[in-house]
Order: structure tokens, then sequence, then C-alpha cells
């Protein structure tokens, strides 16, 4: 399928997603250590010993949150993996829409800044389905996801969009042999970037969700009960949980 944006979907993510992800890794990282009060809530209220799966785990700071439980994580982004493995933490690369899980595995999920960048309907609820999939009967999912109607500096006019990344110059490094090679399964080239002042700007495709959106998307899943939804910093959320009777 073609996205919005003119690519078809699996180019446009890989382009604008997975590739941008390896390239900006060390510099996402460091932007990243504090955790979101809603997701701290969560994690820190789970019953102790419960397993849980951090889908999307970035560099890994929700995986330590709570150390009465095991989360393992995972990401598209092998350089982000890397930093979790640095850090001690059990993660590794697989896609949200194949997780090499089996079905009803963990006590517990997370999708935390993920979902959004799914390109099209089809894709984004294939990843929630999947993140429901891995969910034991009676257990609990998280899921953030950016809001269209933001109430910081950020304002859009369409949803579907990309959203610049500024790496400055001094942690860039210019040597092609260090960017991130295309993944095997595509021809899409390494992301592309322009020049702004000191900075390198790299495009990173988003579906930004309206009120309501993601509801009506966790709504489509069979055997879910949506236990609390709101609005934090700018994004939509929403907790479900699985019937017992799965």
């Amino acid at each position: 399928m073609t996205s919005t944006l003119g690519k078809p979907d699996r180019v446009l993510e890989q382009d604008h997603v997975h590739d941008v992800y390896n390239v900006i890794a060390e510099h996402f990282s460091a932007t990243r250590y504090k955790p979101w009060p809603v997701v701290d809530d969560f994690l820190k209220h789970l019953q102790l010993g419960a397993l849980g799966a951090d889908v999307g785990c970035g560099n890994g700071k929700y995986l330590a949150v709570n150390p009465q439980v095991f989360t393992v994580g995972s990401d598209r982004s092998i350089k982000l993996i890397e930093i979790c493995r640095a850090r001690g933490f059990e993660a590794m690369v697989c896609d949200n829409l194949r997780l090499p899980y089996r079905d009803a595995s963990f006590d517990f999920v997370t999708s935390i800044a993920v979902i959004h960048h799914m390109s099209s309907p089809e894709r984004r609820f294939g990843a929630v389905e999947e993140l429901f999939r891995i969910l034991r009967p009676g257990g609990s999912m998280l899921i953030f996801v950016w809001a269209f109607e933001q109430e910081g500096k950020r304002k859009f006019q369409e949803q579907d969009v990309f959203v610049p990344w500024h790496m400055p110059k001094q942690r860039y490094n210019p040597d092609k042999s260090q960017q991130t090679a295309p993944s095997p399964d595509t021809t899409a080239p390494a992301p592309a970037f322009k020049e702004e002042g000191e900075d390198r700007v790299y495009q990173r495709y988003y579906h930004m969700f309206k009120a309501g959106e993601l509801d009506a998307l966790v709504g489509q899943l069979e055997g879910a009960t949506t236990v609390k939804a709101g609005y934090d910093r700018d994004n939509w959320y929403v907790v479900v949980r699985k019937d017992e009777r799965g």
C-alpha cells in the first residue's frame, strides 16, 4: 500500500523511522532518561514478579523502573538495542508486527510512543493486535501515541507528517562507513538529511492521533476492556485489560 506521503508503507517506515533511529540512536538516547509519570505509575503498581514486554523499548529507560517485575525489551532499531544491552537489560531486535513470543506470554505489555510510526490504519491495528496477542488473560497493556491536539510548541495541519530531528554536527560522525546500512529485506537508502545551520536534520514519520482515535483502535480488539484513557504530555494513552476468558 502507498501512504499519504507518497511512498509505500514499508519504504516510508524504513526510510523515515528505522534507518533514522539507527543513525540518531546515541543522540536520541541522551535525551531520553526521565520516565513519564503515567508510565511510571503503571509499572510501579504491577503484581510482584510479573513478566512483561516493553515493545519499542528504545534505550530501555523503562526497563528498570520497577525491579520487582521482569521486563523483556524489544525494538526495531539495532542501535537502540545495543544501548539497552550495554546497560545490562534483556532486549532484542524484532518487529512490532511480528513479535517472536507465544500467545498469552506476558502479564503486562507496554508500547510507549511506537504505534504512531506505523503508516497505515491496517498496520497500526496490526501492531496493537500483536501486542494484545502476547498478553495473557487478565493482563494489562499500556499504549502511548503522539496527539494531534498538542498543547506545546508543535502544531500540525495534517495527521501524517514528518517531524524533524536536529542532530548537532559535533554529535554526528561524518564517516559514511559508520552509517547504518539498510536492512536485508529492503533496498531503501540511508536516511536523507539536510544541513540547517550547525545541525543535520533527519525527518521522522508520525501519524498524529486525534482525540478518540486510539480508543477506537483498541476498541476493535475482541476481549479487550479499556480501564483508563487520557491525555498526558502531548500524548493520548490507554490502559487495556484482556478479559479472563481470553
